[in-house]
Parts: C-alpha cells; sequence; structure tokens
C-alpha cells in the first residue's frame, strides 16, 4: 500500500511527513495509525463528483468509529449513516450534525427509536413493516412524525464474501421488491410517518460497479414506479459498499468515478441523492503497526510472531483477507515464506498464512496496510488483551486520539465476590 499518504522515505514508511517507526516507538504497539489527509481526499473525491446535484454523502460510521475520524468528517461536511444508538452517540459527542443522520439496521430497538427522534435525525431505512408500526407509534407519543425511507432488497449480487452480501432475497436486510409498494400503501395509514424515501445497500468491498449500477436502475424504477402512485418519493439512499484494493494487482473502481457514473443516472429525476460510503473513506488511510517479537521454524513452516492479533484486527481469521504486510524500515535481507501470527492461543490466529514478506528480525516494526476500516472496531480483549492505541496523523503531526487500554480497563465494571 504505497500511496500518497504512505510511502517510503530514504528506505523509511511514512505516513504523510511522520515516520511510522517514531510513532510505533513512542506509543508503543500494536498501534492503528491514521492518515487524516487520505480521509480528507476520499471525503472531496465524492463531493466534488456530485457537485451541482443535491446530495449528502453519509460516512458509514461501522467501518470506524473513533471519534478524532467522526470529527474529520463532520468538518468535511459528511452526514452519517449509523446502525445502532452507541453510533449516534458517537457523532453527536464528534460534533456531528443530528440532522443529517440516517439510522440503518433490522434490529433497531425502541429504546434506539426514542434516542434518534429527541435528536431529530433526519430519517430512519427502515427494513420491515413492524419497525414502521413501532417508530409510528413512538413519534405520535412524542407528537412528532418521524422521516422515513423502506429499504428495499433488489435482489441483486454483490459478488463479494457471503458474510458481507446483503442484497439477495435470502439475506436479512430490507423488504423484497415485490412486496414494497403494497407496503408503502399500508404504510400511509400510519399517520406519524413521512414516506419519503427508498433505499438499498447490497453488501460491502464491492469491486465491480456494475452490480451497483443493476442497484441503481432498479431503485429508480422503483422511485419512479411509486411516484407515479401519489407517494411523495424524494430523496434515494443507495448506501455504500465500494471496494478498496487489499491485495496487489486488484482492480478497483475509484471513488469519484463510481459518483460521477451514480450522478449521471439519477440527475434529472428530482431527488435527493445519498451515498453511505464507510471502506472506501477509511480502509487505505489507515495501518495496523506491530512489533516482531520471535522466529520460529518448524519442519514445515517458518513463523514470524508479532505483539498484534486476531483481537486487533479479525478480518484475515474471520474472512481469509488478505491485507499487505509490509516492513517500516527497508533492508537488504530480502523476503522469506512464512506465516505471521499473533500471542492469541489459536490456530486461527494470524494476519498472513504462506505469504513471502520481509526477513525480518525480533524487535523490527511490520505494518499491516488497508485496516484503517472494520479494525479497530471489530477488535476484542480475547486473551484478556488490552485494545491498542489508536493515532491520527495530519501532515507533519500526530497525537494518540485513543489511548491504549491498560489491564484495570480490563476489568472496570466488573465485580468480585
Amino acid at each position: 500500500m504505497i500511496t500518497d499518504f504512505f510511502s517510503y522515505r530514504h528506505d523509511a514508511l511514512h505516513c504523510d511527513q511522520v515516520p511510522l517507526a517514531d510513532i510505533a516507538a513512542r506509543a508503543g504497539t500494536p498501534c492503528y495509525v491514521y492518515s487524516a489527509g487520505a480521509i480528507r481526499a476520499r471525503i472531496a473525491a465524492y463531493d466534488q463528483a456530485l457537485a451541482g446535484v443535491p446530495h449528502c454523502v453519509c460516512y458509514a460510521v461501522k467501518a470506524n468509529s473513533n471519534l478524532a475520524l467522526l470529527a474529520l468528517a463532520a468538518a468535511a461536511g459528511t452526514g452519517f449513516d449509523i446502525v445502532s444508538g452507541g453510533e449516534l452517540y458517537r457523532v453527536l459527542k464528534a460534533g456531528g450534525d443530528p440532522a443529517k443522520v440516517v439510522f440503518s439496521g433490522v434490529g433497531k430497538t425502541a429504546a434506539e427509536i426514542e434516542y434518534a427522534l429527541e435528536q431529530r435525525i433526519h430519517s430512519f431505512n427502515c427494513e420491515s413493516e413492524a419497525e414502521l408500526v413501532l417508530i409510528d407509534a413512538l413519534a405520535a407519543r412524542r407528537g412528532v412524525r418521524a422521516r422515513v425511507a423502506l429499504r428495499v432488497n433488489p435482489d441483486v449480487d454483490a459478488a463479494t464474501h457471503p458474510y458481507i452480501s446483503t442484497g439477495l432475497r435470502e439475506h436479512k436486510f430490507g423488504i423484497d421488491m415485490a412486496e414494497i409498494d403494497a407496503v408503502y400503501q399500508r404504510a400511509l395509514a400510519l399517520g406519524s410517518l413521512e414516506l419519503e424515501g427508498v433505499s438499498c445497500h447490497i453488501g460491502s468491498q464491492i469491486l465491480d460497479i456494475g452490480a451497483l449500477m443493476e442497484a441503481v436502475d432498479k431503485m429508480l424504477a422503483l422511485a419512479g414506479r411509486l411516484r407515479a402512485a401519489g407517494l411523495p418519493i424524494r430523496h434515494l439512499d443507495l448506501g455504500g459498499g465500494l471496494g478498496v484494493a487489499y491485495a496487489p494487482g486488484t482492480v478497483t473502481p475509484d471513488a469519484g468515478a463510481f459518483a460521477s457514473a451514480v450522478r449521471a443516472r439519477v440527475e434529472g429525476h428530482g431527488l435527493t441523492l445519498m451515498l453511505e460510503p464507510g471502506r472506501s473513506i477509511v480502509a487505505e488511510a489507515g495501518v495496523l503497526v506491530t512489533r516482531v517479537l520471535y522466529r520460529k521454524h518448524s519442519p514445515r513452516k517458518e513463523f514470524i510472531i508479532v505483539d498484534a492479533a486476531m483481537t486487533d484486527l479479525i478480518r484475515p481469521a474471520l474472512y481469509k483477507a488478505h491485507h499487505e504486510i509490509i516492513p517500516l524500515r527497508r533492508t537488504a535481507l530480502g523476503t522469506v515464506r512464512a506465516d505471521v501470527v499473533g500471542p492469541v492461543c489459536e490456530t486461527g490466529d494470524f494476519l498472513a498464512r504462506d505469504r513471502d514478506v520481509a526477513n525480518v528480525l525480533p524487535g523490527d516494526f511490520l505494518a499491516v496496510c488497508t485496516a484503517g476500516a472494520y479494525g479497530f472496531v471489530s477488535a476484542s480483549n480475547y486473551n484478556s488483551r488490552p485494545r491498542p492505541a489508536e493515532v491520527l496523523v495530519d501532515g507533519g503531526a500526530w497525537r494518540v486520539v485513543r489511548a491504549r487500554e491498560t489491564f484495570e480497563d480490563l476489568v472496570r465494571g466488573e465485580t468480585a465476590p
């Protein structure tokens, strides 16, 4: 992952203008390091491509919910796509505008809905009739009207990992396209709802924009049909899902080019366009920095044992996901075929398997690339491991934006008899 924001200078890997080895030495490892410049650039790519059409880029908080990153996104003018009350709390703490928040997810609780109504968020993406009825009742109790969009399951195959594909009929998300007209008509009888949008999200880490554009066409046809039936459809929420390059040689769609293609389809329909990118904004803006603890050789394997683990970055163990792993300092020692593994007592605790990686020695540092999305947010305390620190780099300056957890943090809230 050598980009404008992560590059080697004099054989030392830098984030923006800061040597990552300096951060590792002072902040400790493992630690996540994010580039503020990279995040701003990705947000700008979406906004510039959509300039001139009514739109809102709603950053998907689930990708990375660190307060400093949320504040950065809010300052850049984004809205936010949330999937829990906790994410709404984070957005508000970071200075996000609740009027630019959309609430997605299949299992919103009554308490979460009440909290969102109290904060006057933009709208709810509703995924069932039962949810519509609950939101209507809670809004009526408050004497307000809740703006809602129905999330449609468009039956489009995102051609991605089955765990992060969400747009087929067998998935739990959304309302079937064949049922949506009747659901909207029945929802008209609910007096505390404003039925003003349609939404969809077909999955994550999508590399073929053909599937995304198929969903766009289906959603535009649906919006036209509902409008013809007299429903005041004002906004079209197309979700997120644009993929990034984790492995070398992967051809990925450019965020700006994708947004331009969507704009070409939607422009002229009189709809406010909403997109919910997450991974494509923050994934390539972050790395996980780890220190080599040991080298170990078995009759069949070479192991590089590091201080980062599946508890810090679960994607390789959960999805068999590929993350490039590169040294913080390039040397002439060449490469070695090895497994890069962590300290957790699980055979599944690996960051790479049978990979040609730098022939590093104990005490050296490595960067696990493209780790800005679904990294820290999925971290756990399994094996009673404190979660890592998070660092934000902005040009030539850096600061810790989440302190490393301590042993005391591990037992906070617990009691012993």
